[in-house]
């Protein structure tokens, strides 16, 4: 059975680290989708880097997946990278359109990309996909509202996914990460020891889609407590 690897958002900090660190994992075939061209590592892996405008837009979302070869035996994984903060207002002070974006950037790009791998799973073997949560919507903070809220509607969707998806072979979890090791993170916090290193996420979620026959509906807590367990 062929295997055929997804990711979305793979211009981003994250995404490109999971570019480089899947590329190294087992599969037949890749399929990064991205807003701005990818300059790729040197690979024989056959590959596609698919261009996509705004994957809040439905439409956007649809031509991307039509842009990916549906095989009746082959299986799919899908990791989503995509997601946004915005914080350090309180509730009276957060601006509507700031509200809005991030439940588009965290929470409806999520809804379309699910539900088109959905159909993918659907028509083939069926799927694995992994999305990017947060550790915040565990934990409420002063501040960050529309983060945390837009996050805790993703963990809904995410286990609402995995248990529709089980009559299609399809399981559905999220990685909950507290705060990632990124250049720009790096410049606010203090404790570095806090920081998620970028590759052990990824690690993460390979072992998830190595669990796929028995792993479904789970959002996966990443804390520096965790790291350093």
């Amino acid at each position: 059975m062929e295997k055929i690897f997804l990711l979305f958002g793979a211009s981003g900090k994250l995404g490109l680290q999971a570019v480089d660190f899947f590329l190294n994992c087992e599969y037949d075939y890749y399929y990064f989708i991205s807003r701005k061209k990818l300059d790729l590592p040197a690979t024989t892996k056959p590959h596609k880097n698919i261009l996509v405008n705004d994957l809040t837009n439905e439409s956007d979302v649809i031509e991307a997946f039509s842009k990916i070869q549906r095989k009746e035996d082959s299986y799919y994984y899908l990791f989503d990278t995509i997601g946004a903060y915005w914080g350090g207002k309180r509730i009276e002070e957060t601006p509507y359109e700031e509200w809005k974006k991030l439940f588009d950037i965290n929470l409806n790009s999520s809804f379309l990309i699910g539900r088109e791998f959905m159909k993918l799973a659907a028509s083939s073997k069926g799927g694995s996909i992994c999305f990017t949560s947060a550790y915040t919507a565990f934990s409420n903070e002063p501040g960050i509202a529309a983060y945390g809220a837009s996050k805790s509607a993703l963990n809904y969707f995410v286990k609402t996914l995995a248990e529709e998806g089980k009559s299609i072979n399809l399981s559905a979890n999220a990685i909950a990460p507290y705060i990632l090791d990124t250049e720009s993170n790096r410049q606010w916090i203090d404790d570095k020891s806090k920081l998620i290193p970028l590759q052990d996420l990824c690690m993460i979620v390979e072992d998830i889609f190595r669990s796929r026959k028995i792993f479904t509906g789970n959002i996966i807590f990443f804390s520096e407590t965790l790291k350093n367990s």
